[in-house]
Protein backbone atom coordinates (compact mmCIF):
# COMPACT_ATOMS: atom_id res chain seq x y z
CA UNK A 1 0.00 0.00 0.00
CA UNK A 2 3.03 2.27 0.36
CA UNK A 3 3.03 2.85 -3.37
CA UNK A 4 -0.75 3.24 -3.78
CA UNK A 5 -1.58 6.81 -4.87
CA UNK A 6 -4.12 7.27 -2.05
CA UNK A 7 -1.77 6.12 0.70
CA UNK A 8 1.82 6.76 -0.41
CA UNK A 9 2.11 10.18 1.25
CA UNK A 10 0.84 8.80 4.56
CA UNK A 11 2.38 5.34 4.71
CA UNK A 12 6.00 6.23 5.24
CA UNK A 13 8.34 3.74 6.90
CA UNK A 14 8.08 5.76 10.12
CA UNK A 15 4.26 5.80 10.09
CA UNK A 16 4.09 2.09 9.31
CA UNK A 17 6.36 1.38 12.28
CA UNK A 18 4.22 3.58 14.54
CA UNK A 19 1.01 1.84 13.41
CA UNK A 20 2.63 -1.52 14.13
CA UNK A 21 3.57 -0.34 17.62
CA UNK A 22 0.29 1.45 18.39
CA UNK A 23 -2.18 -1.10 16.99
CA UNK A 24 -2.11 -3.42 20.03
CA UNK A 25 -3.63 -0.58 22.10
CA UNK A 26 -6.76 -0.35 19.94
CA UNK A 27 -8.90 -2.19 22.51
CA UNK A 28 -7.09 -1.10 25.69
CA UNK A 29 -10.35 0.21 27.11
CA UNK A 30 -11.98 -3.21 27.14
CA UNK A 31 -10.48 -3.52 30.62
CA UNK A 32 -13.20 -1.04 31.66
CA UNK A 33 -16.04 -3.14 30.21
CA UNK A 34 -17.71 -5.40 32.82
CA UNK A 35 -16.83 -9.08 32.38
CA UNK A 36 -20.51 -10.08 32.40
CA UNK A 37 -20.83 -8.17 29.11
CA UNK A 38 -17.41 -8.76 27.61
CA UNK A 39 -17.53 -12.52 28.28
CA UNK A 40 -21.24 -13.07 27.69
CA UNK A 41 -21.72 -16.32 25.78
CA UNK A 42 -24.94 -15.25 24.06
CA UNK A 43 -26.17 -12.27 22.12
CA UNK A 44 -25.82 -8.85 23.71
CA UNK A 45 -28.87 -6.76 24.51
CA UNK A 46 -29.01 -3.31 22.93
CA UNK A 47 -28.05 -1.81 26.30
CA UNK A 48 -25.03 -4.13 26.58
CA UNK A 49 -23.98 -3.34 23.01
CA UNK A 50 -24.23 0.39 23.78
CA UNK A 51 -21.82 -0.17 26.68
CA UNK A 52 -19.41 -2.10 24.42
CA UNK A 53 -19.56 0.70 21.84
CA UNK A 54 -18.25 3.13 24.44
CA UNK A 55 -14.87 1.38 24.45
CA UNK A 56 -13.67 3.41 21.45
CA UNK A 57 -14.14 6.69 23.30
CA UNK A 58 -12.86 5.21 26.57
CA UNK A 59 -9.68 4.08 24.81
CA UNK A 60 -9.18 7.56 23.44
CA UNK A 61 -9.66 9.03 26.92
CA UNK A 62 -7.22 6.54 28.47
CA UNK A 63 -4.54 7.37 25.95
CA UNK A 64 -5.21 11.12 26.33
CA UNK A 65 -4.61 10.69 30.06
CA UNK A 66 -1.29 9.04 29.27
CA UNK A 67 -0.45 11.93 26.97
CA UNK A 68 -1.12 14.43 29.76
CA UNK A 69 1.10 12.48 32.14
CA UNK A 70 3.83 11.46 29.72
CA UNK A 71 3.70 14.23 27.11
CA UNK A 72 2.26 13.93 23.66
CA UNK A 73 4.26 11.95 21.14
CA UNK A 74 3.63 10.40 17.72
CA UNK A 75 3.09 6.93 19.16
CA UNK A 76 0.37 8.01 21.62
CA UNK A 77 -1.27 10.31 19.06
CA UNK A 78 -1.55 7.43 16.60
CA UNK A 79 -2.68 4.97 19.29
CA UNK A 80 -5.45 7.38 20.26
CA UNK A 81 -6.49 7.80 16.61
CA UNK A 82 -6.65 4.03 16.11
CA UNK A 83 -8.53 3.41 19.37
CA UNK A 84 -11.25 5.92 18.59
CA UNK A 85 -11.73 5.17 14.87
CA UNK A 86 -11.30 1.41 14.40
CA UNK A 87 -15.08 0.84 14.54
CA UNK A 88 -15.96 3.51 12.00
CA UNK A 89 -17.29 2.11 8.72
CA UNK A 90 -16.61 3.22 5.17
CA UNK A 91 -20.33 3.87 4.58
CA UNK A 92 -20.71 6.03 7.70
CA UNK A 93 -22.66 3.51 9.81
CA UNK A 94 -19.88 2.87 12.33
CA UNK A 95 -19.20 4.40 15.71
CA UNK A 96 -18.49 6.52 17.71
CA UNK A 97 -18.74 9.44 15.26
CA UNK A 98 -20.30 7.96 12.12
CA UNK A 99 -17.32 9.01 10.01
CA UNK A 100 -17.53 8.09 6.34
CA UNK A 101 -14.95 7.25 3.66
CA UNK A 102 -11.78 9.30 3.79
CA UNK A 103 -13.04 11.10 6.93
CA UNK A 104 -11.82 7.99 8.75
CA UNK A 105 -8.08 8.17 9.38
CA UNK A 106 -6.09 5.60 7.40
CA UNK A 107 -4.80 4.09 10.63
CA UNK A 108 -8.38 3.41 11.77
CA UNK A 109 -9.31 1.91 8.40
CA UNK A 110 -6.31 -0.42 8.54
CA UNK A 111 -7.06 -1.45 12.13
CA UNK A 112 -10.72 -2.06 11.27
CA UNK A 113 -9.94 -4.79 8.77
CA UNK A 114 -7.26 -6.38 10.96
CA UNK A 115 -9.56 -6.30 13.99
CA UNK A 116 -12.49 -7.87 12.12
CA UNK A 117 -10.30 -10.57 10.59
CA UNK A 118 -8.89 -11.41 14.02
CA UNK A 119 -12.37 -11.47 15.57
CA UNK A 120 -13.62 -13.79 12.84
CA UNK A 121 -10.80 -16.35 12.88
CA UNK A 122 -10.43 -16.43 16.67
CA UNK A 123 -12.67 -18.55 18.89
CA UNK A 124 -14.65 -16.38 21.26
CA UNK A 125 -16.87 -17.32 24.17
CA UNK A 126 -19.88 -16.39 22.08
CA UNK A 127 -18.81 -18.04 18.78
CA UNK A 128 -16.48 -20.61 17.26
CA UNK A 129 -13.54 -19.55 15.09
CA UNK A 130 -14.45 -19.09 11.44
CA UNK A 131 -12.24 -20.54 8.76
CA UNK A 132 -9.87 -18.20 6.96
CA UNK A 133 -11.93 -18.73 3.81
CA UNK A 134 -15.19 -17.70 5.54
CA UNK A 135 -13.48 -14.66 7.10
CA UNK A 136 -12.20 -13.61 3.67
CA UNK A 137 -15.68 -14.01 2.20
CA UNK A 138 -17.19 -11.78 4.91
CA UNK A 139 -14.51 -9.12 4.44
CA UNK A 140 -14.95 -9.16 0.67
CA UNK A 141 -18.74 -8.80 1.12
CA UNK A 142 -18.11 -5.74 3.32
CA UNK A 143 -15.88 -4.07 0.70
CA UNK A 144 -17.19 -0.55 0.19
CA UNK A 145 -19.62 -0.71 3.12
CA UNK A 146 -17.62 -1.58 6.23
CA UNK A 147 -14.16 -1.33 4.69
CA UNK A 148 -12.22 0.97 2.38
CA UNK A 149 -12.26 -0.87 -0.99
CA UNK A 150 -8.56 -0.21 -1.63
CA UNK A 151 -7.60 -1.64 1.75
CA UNK A 152 -9.71 -4.74 1.09
CA UNK A 153 -7.91 -5.16 -2.24
CA UNK A 154 -4.53 -4.96 -0.47
CA UNK A 155 -5.78 -7.39 2.18
CA UNK A 156 -6.84 -9.87 -0.50
CA UNK A 157 -3.44 -9.52 -2.19
CA UNK A 158 -1.81 -10.52 1.12
CA UNK A 159 -4.39 -13.18 1.99
CA UNK A 160 -1.87 -16.02 2.24
CA UNK A 161 0.20 -14.05 4.77
CA UNK A 162 -2.86 -13.36 6.94
CA UNK A 163 -3.81 -17.03 6.81
CA UNK A 164 -0.28 -18.01 7.86
CA UNK A 165 -0.36 -15.58 10.79
CA UNK A 166 -3.81 -16.81 11.87
CA UNK A 167 -2.68 -20.44 11.78
CA UNK A 168 0.29 -19.61 14.00
CA UNK A 169 -1.66 -17.67 16.63
CA UNK A 170 -1.48 -19.16 20.08
CA UNK A 171 -4.81 -19.49 21.87
CA UNK A 172 -4.91 -18.24 25.46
Amino acid sequence: MKSHPRFKNYLTDKTIKLIYQAAPLHDISKVAIPDNILLKPGNLTQEEFDIIKKHSLLGCEMIEKSERELATNSFLKLAKEIAVTHHEKWDGTGYPYGLKGDEIPISGRLMAIADVYDALVTKRIYKPAFTHERAMQIIEEERGTHFDPDIVDAFIALEKKFKEIALNMVEP
